[in-house]
Formats: C-alpha cells, structure tokens, sequence
C-alpha cells in the first residue's frame, strides 16, 4: 500500500535539492565582478560562462528526463549532485576563461539539469489532488537559494577570494545534495505497470512521438521560451546593474534575496489559484504581468525603489514557473513525465541562455542597462500571445496514465 505521507518527503527533497543545486549555478551573478577583478576576463566572458550552462541545461534536460522515465529518478539526481559539487570545485582551479567556461557552464549546467526535469516529473505523479501546490512548493524551496546560497557566496567573497568562495560552496553542494537525493522514490503509479491486455482494454495511449509533434507541447515549449528569456536577463544581473547605479555590493545582493523571497511567497500563491483557476487561466494573467514588471526596473536607481520592484518581479516570474509542470502533467500520460517536463526545461534553458550574454554585451556597448528590460517587456508580451493559443487535449485525444489516488 502507498504511504502516502511519503510524498511530502519527495516535496521537501525536492525543494532541497533544488535549492542548493540552483544557488550552486547562481552564484556566479555574486561572484562576477570579483572573477572579472582578478582574472581581468570580461564581464561579458564570465558572464557567458551562465550562457553556456543555460544551453547545457537545454541540451540535456530531455536526456535526464527521459533517463528518470526508465531507469527513476535517484540515480539521476545522485548523479547530478555529485557531479555539480565536483564541477564548481574544478572551476575555482580554471586559469583561463575557455577552460571556467566549459567546467562552470557545460559541466555546473549539464548536472543541474538532473536535478529539475526528474524531480518535478516525480512530484506531479505522487499528487492527483494538490498538484499545484505540490509542484510550487518544490519549485519554492528551488527559490530559496537567492535567500541562502547567494547571501552565503557574497558572505564568502567579502572574506575570502573568489577561488576560496567557490571551493566552499562545493563542499557544501555534496554535504547537502547527495545524501538528500538518497531520498528520492519513483512514484508509486509508476511501480505496477499494466499488462498488455489491460492497456488494450482501456484502449491506446499517446506515445511519445506524438505527444512530442503535438501542437500543446511546441506551445508549452515556446511559451516557456519567452518566458524564461523574459527574466533571465533581469535576474543575472540585477546585482550588476544595482552596483553600477552606485549601491554596494553587499546592499546589492538583499535586493537578489527579496526578488527571492516574493518568489518564495509567488509560487506558492500561484499554485494555490492554479488549483482553484486551473493552470493555464493563472499562467496566462502572470505572463502579462511579468513583461510590466521587468520594464519596471527601468525607473529605478534607489536602493528602496530596486526593493519594490525587486519583489514585484520575483513574485510574478517564479509564481508563473512551476504551472508548465502542472500543464504538462494534466495533458500528458505520467510515464512521459519525465521527457515532457524535460523538453519544457530545455525550452526554458534557452531562453535563460539570452539573459546573460545579452545583458552583457548591452552593458558593454551602452554602459546601461536600460535596452535590456525594455527588450525584456517585449519579449515577455510574446509569451503572454503564444500561451492564449494553448488548447488542452481532450479526453478522446489522449488518455492519461494511472492517478495516484
């Protein structure tokens, strides 16, 4: 019989391991002007190291999906912990830009991809009622490490070189992650799979070609796209953009975690309404708001203005995030999870891949950052018209796999 108290082990690990392995990536936005100080690398070449982690994330989010649908999701995310924390203490040893690039962008950002795609999958098949606030609430602990593991690396600079900060935080992705993912179970539905005569009784599903050439999965990938493209570049680098407006870097840092913690407060909001509203109808309404909220930042130079913004911002984006899960799982069969949400990610990943490079290359050509957020409100009025197109499938279309109960 299905414990089924269980499930809220697998929100929390997921939480957990989210958390730290996105705080691992994440601390490169803390550490870029200390890389750029010492090493004399460009902002926008040690920038582009996230560019190419986004891009690593894209290009192997549906391989670690599709590997968590066969083989579950604990060798996957064991994997992924071992091989972020192995991969940010080789970047702290890189002595040139090619060589930080490929260890921090290919390896930090092909492993965390482990971590995302199966863990939501497993989620979403532990929850039938609940499945809103379940995903949200994994995608809110995710959302903990600009409240944790960014304070931490800022902590870390302001005391030791970067080289040293970056060593610190590998210790501390293996101490956490690794024993965190010995937790994680494939979802009960998934354990007894159905005879042959019963699927054939109960008539054909989707299969995966299918599911993957439908119009709701191109849609859910190019929504994801702009949406993601939409905030990557005010995320990466709001602390950047807070320092050259001449607040420091410590102050610049708080404005990260209360983008964060609105984000905590988001997710959570959104998942609560996407149960009672339905996903898209919630996603749709955030997209549009979140296009104003990064013009938004446009306007300000003030430390308590940034706040504002800052909390505006991270509640809308990170509240939007955890409902293509939701979407996905409620028109595709379970035992594809794990590919669905992967192709999703990848979608998302390159969307966030624009952010930095282009918020970079901005900087360096106007010294301003103001192009960036106004071409980040157009694209995100692009997501909020690709997501009015969604039509769920019906019940005729496709069969959905075996609910948890």
């Amino acid at each position: 019989m299905t414990n089924s108290r269980y499930r809220w082990v697998i929100v929390a690990a997921g939480g957990l391991l989210g958390c730290v392995a996105i705080g691992g990536m994440f601390s490169l936005p803390v550490l870029l002007q200390p890389i750029a100080r010492d090493t004399g690398w460009s902002v926008t070449g040690v920038s582009s190291a996230m560019t190419i982690g986004f891009l690593a994330m894209a290009l192997t989010s549906m391989i670690w999906g599709t590997l968590s649908d066969r083989l579950g999701p604990l060798p996957v995310v064991l994997t992924g912990s071992v091989v972020i924390a192995a991969s940010l203490a080789l970047a702290s040893r890189a002595t040139s830009l090619i060589a930080f690039q490929f260890i921090f962008g290919v390896m930090v950002g092909g492993a965390t991809a482990a971590i995302f795609a199966p863990m939501m999958a497993s989620v979403t098949g532990w929850f039938d009622t609940h499945r809103s606030l379940a995903v949200s609430l994994v995608s809110a602990g995710m959302g903990m490490a600009p409240m944790t593991m960014s304070p931490l690396a800022a902590w870390l600079v302001s005391h030791h070189d970067w080289r040293t900060s970056m060593q610190i935080l590998s210790v501390v992705v293996a101490g956490i992650m690794i024993p965190v993912s010995l937790l994680v179970r494939r979802p009960p539905a998934l354990e007894v799979q159905p005879s042959r005569s019963e699927g054939a009784e109960k008539g054909v599903e989707m299969s995966l070609a299918q599911a993957l050439r439908s119009p709701q999965f191109v849609i859910l990938l190019l929504t994801n796209f702009f949406c993601c493209a939409t905030h990557s570049g005010p995320i990466i680098h709001t602390v950047s953009y807070a320092i050259s407006c001449g607040i420091p870097i410590i102050a610049a840092v708080t404005i990260y975690s209360v983008e964060g913690l609105a984000g905590m407060g988001g997710r959570i909001v959104f998942g609560l309404l996407g149960d009672r509203l339905g996903a898209k109808r919630v996603l749709v309404a955030g997209l549009f708001a979140q296009a104003f909220g990064a013009l938004a930042y446009v306007f300000v130079r003030e430390l308590a203005a940034f706040y504002v913004v800052a909390a505006l911002f991270g509640f809308i984006y990170a509240g939007t995030m955890p409902l293509y899960s939701v979407l996905a799982r409620e028109n595709f069969p379970l035992r594809m999870m794990g590919t669905v949400i992967g192709g999703t990610a990848m979608a998302g990943s390159l969307g966030m891949a624009s952010g930095p490079v282009a918020g970079g290359l901005i900087y360096d050509t106007f010294a301003s950052y103001a192009w960036l957020y106004i071409g980040s409100w157009a694209v995100g009025l692009g997501a909020f018209l690709i997501a009015l197109t969604f039509r769920p499938f019906t019940k005729a279309q496709a069969k959905s796999a075996p609910a948890l109960a």
